[in-house]
């Protein structure tokens, strides 16, 4: 029982999970043709001093390489921008480099159903080589304005951005074929409460392939049997117990073992029945199994067991739990799994002494390597800890298992057809910096509701159904040599291998040694930036190491008096001319570009350029931050007018007039409401009654009264009193031309009950309260006369005879002496 609790307690504790990814910013927009970046992705792109940190700094990030194109003062680092920001500041489309990632496939066999399962093509395509563009991490995505300017335009829609990278998404076709070929590998416990199973799985194996062979024609079938360690405290080391540990000496029993393999896979189910029917039950001293020993070995041994490279299926079956890592050690056991194969020349797991139980990740980690599927058929008590399991377990499933596993044919199918009806694809591990992403389409991508995750999956996948699944990669880092990686779906044996490639430099066609514009020769021209030789400085090489202490080459470095630091204290002196750092331009690096205004925390308002400390707002965009926009809709009122006439439209907001308030100006403290307004029109024109009445197609022309019979009325409906306190109702409603319809509905007439209520209500009351006082009088009464009675019956029964009653009864006792003869007692 400890150990049960220890076993439920850490599959609790595991089987929690999360999915996410349905954000915009992570799911590219339907109809994304492979190969086409995602530019949607919000920009965080800083200035760079080479081409190559800056592709590599984000995805948004381009570099212009135009001669010249920082003439003014600015740094190279100024070079490094987004694409629309550098064709804003005058650099040529032609001379940006702006490289992106790109994929090409390299086989793609059509999907194809083969002969019978056999050559099936289920999954395409087979082989992509695709390249990456890295963008560096900078704290987990975007910075606080890209997140900013993302939630105002609707670009970003959770906290935690995808990581950065330029993306690049591969559709992956799955077709499920029909009669796919299967193996199936029957471990069954052998502990001596599993009696009775052993003696049903002995005419299993024609069943089973009988079963099998309706959903496929290529089955093989195989056995192996399970028990415990053959140490204390999991089995009696007693010499008799270890060669007979079952309760009764008379009985077939073999000694206990912890996994034996009895039968490799076959076709043969006369040889499964023979093997089956030559095995005995055995015994243990514990409740839980070493069933995950079993399941290892099973796993690992893939040539003792003669899998194919087919769909495998391993069905487990047992009545009680099992030992888990850790266990071990109360036998004296510390070496941890090595996950390895260790079967003897009989099939027999020999070194299971030496080694602790597997973990659930070895097991899980073991069965997703070989593509095995597992299969639990396991008895109702146990069946919770087996489904807590499962979810720890890829493509596994649970079955109920009878008390003598007489269903254990069925169960076996209606898991198969489970586990082949789920497509679940996943990937082989991934190097540093490489991020994977999936969003399956499980059907009509019109009618199909798409679902993203960490992993691909389909269920309830119909033979012949194709499904398709987008995979997005992304690499924060450059790959020191081209990786494979290597997607599959579970339980299937097709694989496709993406080449994946990193894309960090650029290739810049400009590239010339001893280039002219470099001073004539005196440096490498790259990418419009001259890399000097040594000795030369200046931002063409114009200068040699030797001028730099010449007084008069600083003097083109400083203001006109000739005070203040060297290029305003935001740049370097080269050659008499200021390179400016950071965000500084100018002749003497005296324009700040990040010294403009703020809104929201936002420089610009995430609307415009800062240029030496002012703002270069987008079109439509206005205010000393952009935080203005030009537009009005927001300041339209239903009537069509702009601010309901009572305000005027200001960084598409109203200002309101004196005396009015709203979002529209459309309320004001002493404004009569469109009820207030139209009550005595609707009273005169539906009753002829009200202030009115006299003079109400005159005062009321511009309206039109009509009695509507509406059986309930909603929120909009005005409720108003007559001058005789008679409620009715009505409804506003406006035309165009300044024409108002009043909707009235007709009073219900009926007769005041008002007086009768409360008289009625009255007289119930005193009634009530008249009725509870004689309720009160007459128990009274009733009881008096009980007790009376009783007293006058208990009267009539006493008996007042003499000495009858011995409170009468004299206490005295005289007694007279024969012998005396005095005279007579002078009383007598």
């Amino acid at each position: 029982m400890v150990a049960l609790s220890m076993v439920l307690v850490f599959l609790l504790a595991l089987s929690g999970g999360e999915s996410e990814l349905e954000a915009k910013i992570s799911s590219p927009e339907k109809g994304t043709e492979w190969g086409d970046p995602d530019l949607s992705l919000p920009g965080s792109c800083q200035p760079a001093p080479t081409c190559q940190k800056c592709i590599l700094s984000h995805p948004s990030c381009a570099w212009c390489k135009q001669l010249n194109f920082t003439a003014s003062g600015k740094a190279e680092e100024q070079r490094c921008g987004q694409r629309q920001e550098l064709l804003a500041r005058g650099c040529p489309p032609g001379e940006l480099e702006e490289p992106h990632g790109r994929q090409e496939v390299l086989q793609d066999q059509p999907l194809s159903q083969g002969d019978r399962g056999e050559g099936a093509t289920q999954l395409a395509p087979q082989q992509v080589r695709v390249t990456l563009r890295p963008g560096e991490s900078r704290g987990g995505g975007a910075g606080p304005e890209e997140v900013w300017a993302g939630i105002r335009s609707g670009s970003l829609t959770r906290a935690r951005p995808p990581p950065p990278g330029e993306p690049q998404q591969l559709r992956v076709r799955f077709l499920r074929a029909e009669g796919y070929p299967v193996d199936l590998y029957y471990l069954m416990d052998l502990s001596y409460s599993m009696k009775d199973d052993l003696e049903r799985v002995r005419q299993l194996g024609q069943d089973l392939l009988v079963g099998l062979q309706k959903v496929t024609h290529s089955v093989r079938i195989g056995f192996g049997s399970f028990v415990d360690k053959t140490v204390l405290p999991f089995v009696s080391t007693v010499p008799s117990k270890l060669l007979h540990p079952c309760p009764t000496r008379l009985e077939r029993c073999q000694p206990p073992f912890s996994f034996h393999h009895v039968l490799s896979l076959t076709s043969d189910a006369k040889a499964f029945e023979r093997e089956v029917g030559r095995q005995s039950v055995s015994g243990n001293l514990d409740s839980p199994e070493g069933g995950f020993d079993a399941i290892l070995q099973a796993a690992l041994c893939q040539e003792q067991i003669g899998w194919r490279n087919v769909s495998r299926l391993l069905v487990f079956t047992s009545d009680d739990t099992f030992h888990t890592a850790g266990d071990g050690k109360l036998g004296g056991i510390f070496m941890p799994s090595d996950g390895h194969c260790h079967l003897d020349s009989n099939g027999v797991y020999s070194r299971s002494p030496e080694f602790d139980y597997p973990s659930v990740g070895q097991v899980a980690q073991a069965l997703s390597a070989a593509n095995i599927q597992p299969i639990f058929a396991v008895t109702s008590a146990t069946l919770p800890v087996y489904q807590e399991l499962s979810k720890l377990i890829p493509k596994s499933a649970v079955g109920e298992l009878s008390e003598d596993s007489s269903n254990v044919v069925q169960l076996i199918m209606d898991a198969y057809n489970s586990l082949s009806s789920t497509v679940t694809l996943e990937h082989s591990p991934l190097p540093p910096g490489v991020h994977v992403s999936y969003e399956s389409q499980c059907g009509d991508p019109e009618k199909t509701e798409h679902k993203a995750g960490d992993r691909g999956q389909c269920n309830q996948v119909r033979i012949n159904q194709t499904v398709n699944f987008l995979v997005t990669l992304r690499a924060t880092h450059c790959l020191s040599e081209p990786h494979l990686l290597r997607f599959r779906a579970l339980g299937f044996s097709e694989e496709l291998t993406v080449e994946l490639h990193t894309l960090c430099d650029c290739n810049c066609s400009d590239t010339q040694p001893q280039a002219p514009h470099c001073s004539n020769g005196q440096g490498l021209l790259q990418c419009g930036v001259c890399s000097c030789n040594s000795g030369r400085l200046g931002r063409l090489c114009e200068c040699s190491e030797a001028e730099l202490s010449s007084p008069d080459l600083e003097s083109g470095c400083r203001t006109p008096n000739g005070t203040g630091p060297l290029c305003s204290g935001k740049g370097r002196c080269q050659c008499g001319r200021c390179s400016c750092s950071g965000q500084s331009s100018g002749p003497l690096c005296e324009c700040d570009d990040a010294s403009c205004e703020r809104h929201e925390g936002i420089l610009c308002g995430g609307f415009g350029r800062c240029h030496c400390g002012t703002c270069h707002c987008h079109a439509n965009r206005t205010g000393r931050a952009c935080e203005c926009s030009k537009d009005t809709d927001s300041c339209v009122s239903p009537e069509g007018g702009i601010c309901s006439g009572h305000g005027h439209c200001t960084c598409n907001r109203c200002q309101c007039q004196d005396g009015y308030y709203g979002a529209l100006c459309e309320q004001c403290p002493g404004c009569k409401t469109s009820c207030e307004r139209y009550r005595d029109c609707a009273e005169c024109g539906a009753f002829g009654t009200g202030p009115l009445a006299t003079n109400c197609s005159i005062a009321c022309a511009s309206t039109n009264v009509t009695l509507a019979l509406v059986p309930i009325l909603d929120d909009g409906w005005c409720k108003e009193r007559t001058l005789d306190n008679q409620l009715f109702f009505f409804l506003v409603e406006e035309e165009a031309r300044g024409r108002v319809i009043l909707r009235v509905r007709p009073q219900e007439r009926g007769a005041n009950h008002t007086l009768a209520i409360v008289l009625g209500c009255m007289g119930g009351i005193v009634a009530v309260g008249l009725g509870l006082v004689l309720a009160y009088r007459l128990s009274v009464e009733i009881y008096d006369r009980q007790e009376y009675n009783r007293f006058e019956k208990e009267r009539q029964q006493l008996n007042w005879k003499q000495g009858s009653n011995p409170l009468y009864r004299s206490a005295i006792t005289t007694t007279v002496n024969p012998h005396f003869q005095g005279a007579e007692s002078p009383f007598l």
